[in-house]
């Protein structure tokens, strides 16, 4: 330790820095006159010799008068090497000159100092100081010697310069990534974004798109994302379908997230150690490899369609000949029952030939019956009723160019999946598409319009398919769902056969309603409702 004493510091000197240490200790007690009396002078310098931070004072050429221990510690230099010496012997020429300059432009005009220099310890190591540079004034005012204070702050500087970095670098690998990413907040309040993201929101047209992605996200896993953010634990390849957005109409995006806790960095946090939960989301635009792969689902799916139609087709014939059959046969057994009744014996053979006809006539039944084909059992899966329409209009779209038909298709952007059978849900909409295309031929309309739309409704998906057709009379509308049933054909009604009695078995199915709109005036309109997925109560899909 470096003290103020003849051996280093001559006495003329020493009563010089002991008359300009000697001020200071008037803010110690202003209220006392005779400050020597309260502070002693030699508490003060014991204060300032023992201080942890480097202490310098020189005269106004910058010639060293006086060190502290801490300036020992810091650049090595014990007082007998360095008194005399100029603060320059300090100075490394990495420093630019305009710092210099900067300095003494400062401190010349009887300010304070404030800067980082790049100082040399008498090792020749290199170390960033921290200094502050004061004027000391003399009792007229005119400064007589400087006092600088500085601290090695070298691992405090490569500790904010890797954080920088690092923040650097994960801001170049977010922008560099193909993929849309963001940092959400608990108030779902953005973050942190990349360029990817950006482009979203001049795409998609929505101020925050994170937001839409964040509610479609939400209705898409119900329960299961309160619970994922509370463990908290991420999902991956969530894959939501935007419809009609922007300027490239449908899209698909897989989205995956996480969420991680970051440490509070306010003063008021130093010690409660309080954290907050933020979610990066990621947005990778899959639209291109969808549509790759809807191009070969739909030559998968025309043939799938195509033989299960055929079996339908089947089926219907069948069940036709059988409704035929059994109407004779109910007419029979009436007739057998009235015989019966009237204990008639002479028509005994005319009754006894009777029963024989119903009886071939039940063995008829039975062996078609046996001969009607059976639909194989599919999976029940989560599906996107946006999609399903999608698809079956494209697998109309060359009945709808041959028949005029133009096509009105406004989907609700994001729909919550359904639970259900893809295949039975795809020929529930061909068998509504086809019953409205026949009923605009049939009545011969000029304008051939089918409205095809979708929406929300709390926890139901809503399909709504209407035509611009004659419409069906009101009392006819429950008969329609009937085996068989047909409107008057001057009417244009609806389709004989099985058709619309299996649109209401399949929907019966996935717990749905379907029912024909009776305010709709301008032809005909199906409201058919679904439950989505969250809300699904054992949906039992089966023939």
């Amino acid at each position: 330790m470096s003290k103020i004493t003849p051996d280093f510091l001559p006495d003329q000197i020493a009563a010089e820095v002991a008359d300009l240490i000697a001020p200071g200790i008037d803010s110690l007690n202003p209220e006392r006159s005779d400050n020597s009396k309260t502070v002693p002078l030699s508490l003060f310098v014991a204060s300032v010799e023992q201080a942890p931070i480097a202490i310098s004072i020189t005269d106004k050429k910058a010639n060293i008068l006086y060190i502290n221990n801490a300036f020992t510690q810091v650049t090595g230099y014990l007082a007998a090497e360095i008194l005399g010496q100029n603060e320059s012997k300090l100075s490394d020429k990495c420093t630019p000159r305009q710092v210099y300059y900067d300095l003494w432009h400062t401190i010349s005009r009887k300010q304070v100092w404030h800067g980082q220099l790049v100082n040399r310890r008498k090792q020749g190591q290199r170390y960033l100081a921290d200094l502050t540079i004061a004027p000391m004034l003399d009792e007229q005012g005119a400064i007589s010697h400087y006092i600088g204070m500085h601290r090695d702050v070298t691992q405090a500087h490569y500790a904010e310069q890797q954080v920088n970095n690092q923040k650097q670098l994960i801001e170049s690998v977010l922008n560099a990534s193909p993929v849309a990413m963001v940092v959400l907040d608990s108030a779902n309040s953005i973050v942190l974004d990349n360029q990817m993201y950006k482009m979203l929101i001049s795409e998609l047209g929505y101020a925050e798109p994170a937001l839409f992605f964040l509610d479609a996200l939400q209705q898409d896993m119900g329960d299961l994302w309160s619970t994922l953010a509370a463990q908290p634990q991420g999902f991956v390849n969530r894959e939501i379908r935007v419809e009609g957005i922007g300027r490239r109409g449908t899209r698909w995006f897989s989205c995956s997230g996480n969420w991680f806790c970051e440490n509070g960095t306010d003063a008021d946090n130093f010690f409660s150690r309080q954290s907050s939960n933020y979610l990066l989301l990621t947005i990778n635009d899959i639209s291109l490899q969808r549509s790759q792969q809807e191009k070969l689902q739909l030559h998968t799916l025309r043939q799938l369609m195509s033989e299960e139609e055929h079996i339908r087709s089947i089926r219907e014939t069948l069940l036709g000949a059988m409704h035929q059959i059994r109407q004779p046969l109910n007419q029979i057994s009436a007739a057998i029952q009235i015989m019966s009744q009237r204990n008639d014996s002479q028509n005994q053979s005319l009754k006894d030939l009777l029963s024989q006809v119903q009886a071939r006539g039940e063995e008829t039944l039975e062996t078609l019956r046996r001969c009607v084909p059976e639909i194989p059992e599919t999976a029940v899966t989560s599906v996107n009723i946006n999609q399903l329409l999608h698809e079956t209009m494209l697998l109309h779209s060359q009945k709808f160019l041959a028949n005029g038909v133009v096509v009105d298709w406004l989907p609700n952007p994001v729909l919550p999946s359904v639970l259900g059978s893809a295949n039975k849900l795809r020929m529930l909409f061909k068998q509504l598409i086809d019953n409205a295309v026949n009923a605009m031929n049939r009545a011969g309309v000029n304008e051939r319009l089918i409205n095809i739309s979708t929406s929300t409704d709390h926890d139901w998906v809503r399909v709504a398919i209407s035509d611009s057709g004659p419409g069906i009379p009101a009392n006819q509308r429950q008969k329609v769902f009937e085996p068989f049933f047909t409107t008057h054909q001057s009417l244009g009604g609806a389709q004989a056969g099985m058709g619309l009695v299996m649109a209401r078995e399949i929907v019966s199915q996935h717990g749905g309603i379907i029912e024909i709109d009776p305010e709709y005036k301008n032809g005909c309109r199906f409201n058919i409702s679904f439950p989505s997925q969250q809300h699904s109560l054992g949906v039992s899909i089966h023939e």
